[in-house]
């Protein structure tokens, strides 16, 4: 079974074809620009080949013809004919209080993830332009399947994803805490329960997604607890270019001074803070950790700010758990930047964990497994995130349930 993952957004669409025989990857590649003059579109094969053009798509509809064609292609294409694609799984990152799970698409799917995209209003929106333009491509006898980054955490007790706000917000609007990289922190978390030889419901774990984007999720008996994203991902702790959680009243105080819209004021907490914000460098770490090795006192400050809020965090969770058995660090910091993994654990001592350095600098690049020393009370491991892999099953799942 050849199973098609999508992960569309406003302006891009990113996708992989996965063999579930092996669970290998056949090609995979990003629609990037879309409704732009200058879209580029890439696409590489598991054997080397590739394709890098620069060509018009003007919507979703013309990015998945980009890619039709270019799995059929005879230069750079993996299959004789697009029959071979069993079915489609795309991510969706806002499933609500309507979704706890993955589903087959159908019209009423698509109206439900609709009615979300007031709480999440780019990615939802573009993940149902997605799904149409998927539909008429493919054709309604493919079926396809939605997962959503929020299910995972659909487990959290009203006491971790309520707020302290008049109880009608909730009502009327749904204001809680969703959390999101659901997809990620599962899969993670079912690795690490299998690298360790138990299982998950025998673990009292933290799993921190460290990108861009971040998060970390308290799980207790193979269910989320609480988690650090709330009714946005841009609660939490500091990020790339979010400001993660902050008293409300810098937001009011900073758009009363500077005269700011709320949608300005959305603009600057989300995509001008966090790191890019303090560091006035970059929001990519790997740019700031440069800075800072070259001695930039607000590089130096941005990197001591995210490892000390992060060690706080697995310290809220080490006590909202009662106990902590095992920490996993995965995504593009979490599995690359050992410094702040070596920080963060130096900071958890009183918790019994020790980081073994050596492993620790040697677990980068995709690598997976322990950088904690034998006797450190709590296990502390890498795991490089695989979201694909696990829509790609939940559909195959799904599919073969038909």
């Amino acid at each position: 079974m050849k199973i098609l993952v999508i992960n569309a957004g406003s302006s891009s669409l990113k996708y992989q074809l996965i063999d579930m025989d092996d669970e290998s990857v056949l090609a995979k590649g990003n629609c990037e620009r879309i409704g732009m003059e200058d879209g580029i579109f890439t696409h590489k094969t598991n054997d080397g080949r590739e394709k890098h053009v620069t060509v018009s798509m003007p919507d979703h509809t013309a990015a998945f013809t980009q890619v039709k064609n270019a799995l059929i292609d005879p230069e750079v294409g993996v299959l004789k004919s697009l029959d071979e694609v069993s079915a489609v799984g795309h991510r969706i990152v806002q499933g609500g209080a309507l979704f706890s799970k993955s589903v087959l698409v159908d019209d009423k799917v698509i109206e439900g993830i609709e009615s979300l995209i007031p709480l999440a209003p780019l990615h939802n929106k573009a993940h149902v332009q997605g799904i149409r333009a998927c539909i008429e491509v493919f054709g309604k006898s493919v079926p396809e399947v939605v997962v959503f980054d929020t299910a995972f955490h659909s487990t959290m007790p009203p006491k971790a994803y309520m707020y302290p706000i008049p109880y009608e917000y909730y009502e009327k609007y749904a204001v809680r805490r969703y959390g999101f990289h659901g997809t990620s922190h599962r899969y993670v978390s079912h690795r690490c329960a299998e690298l360790m030889g138990q299982d998950l419901k025998d673990l009292k774990m933290i799993t921190c997604h460290l990108g861009n984007g971040s998060s970390i999720s308290a799980i207790q008996d193979g269910k989320v607890i609480d988690t650090s994203m709330g009714l946005t991902p841009l609660d939490g702790f500091m990020m790339g270019s979010r400001t993660g959680t902050l008293d409300p009243s810098v937001v009011t105080f900073v758009m009363e001074k500077e005269n700011i819209t709320p949608h300005d004021m959305s603009e600057m907490l989300n995509k001008k803070s966090g790191m890019l914000g303090i560091s006035g460098v970059s929001s990519d770490d790997r740019d700031v950790t440069k800075a800072a090795r070259e001695g930039n006192p607000r590089a130096i400050l941005a990197h001591e700010m995210l490892e000390y809020e992060i060690t706080k965090f697995i310290g809220a969770y080490a006590a909202a758990l009662n106990g902590c058995d095992v920490i996993v660090f995965t995504a593009g910091l979490g599995e690359n930047q050992a410094h702040h993994r070596q920080v963060i654990g130096d900071g958890l001592t009183y918790l019994g964990v020790k980081i073994d350095p050596q492993l620790n600098e040697e677990m980068i690049r995709g690598k997976e497994g322990l950088i904690s020393t034998p006797d450190s009370k709590v296990k502390v491991y890498v795991i490089p995130t695989n979201e694909e892999l696990v829509i790609a099953r939940d559909t195959k799942e799904i599919v073969e349930a038909l």
